[in-house]
């Protein structure tokens, strides 16, 4: 195990549950070395919604593929919906936000392809 600790973008999740293939192989390799790889209950929540209105249709099932990668579920806390206060307006995707807060206050790199995070003073893998 590496000791780094991440937080799955919600994208880099519906790659996984998708079979894997658009997923860069530099999460691959993460994932694969042991790091402690978290998924925030808020992709969770943006996944339910999406293909509950028809936006995402998703195969696999989100348990299994979540015990699969060993993915770890991240609660929403107080703290977390604070550290929103103070983030800067760079793109409006509130689901983006919040994740971009959890991983700021819990010390996360994220793992993500939008460009818009690096914008945001937190980790990127």
């Amino acid at each position: 195990m590496s000791g780094r600790r991440f937080l799955v973008d919600t994208h880099i999740l519906i790659w996984a549950l998708d079979g894997d293939a658009k997923r860069p192989e530099q999460y691959r390799q993460i994932v694969a070395d042991g790091s402690l790889i978290y998924v925030s209950i808020v992709s969770l929540w943006e996944i339910a919604i999406k293909t509950s209105i028809g936006k995402l249709e998703i195969q696999a099932d989100l348990t299994e593929t979540l015990q699969q990668y060993s993915i770890e579920i991240l609660q929403m806390t107080i703290s977390h919906i604070e550290a929103i206060r103070t983030l800067p307006h760079h793109h409006r995707d509130p689901f983006d936000r919040m994740l971009i807060a959890q991983a700021m206050t819990e010390n996360l790199s994220l793992l993500t392809v939008d460009r818009h995070f690096a914008l945001y003073d937190v980790a990127i893998a």
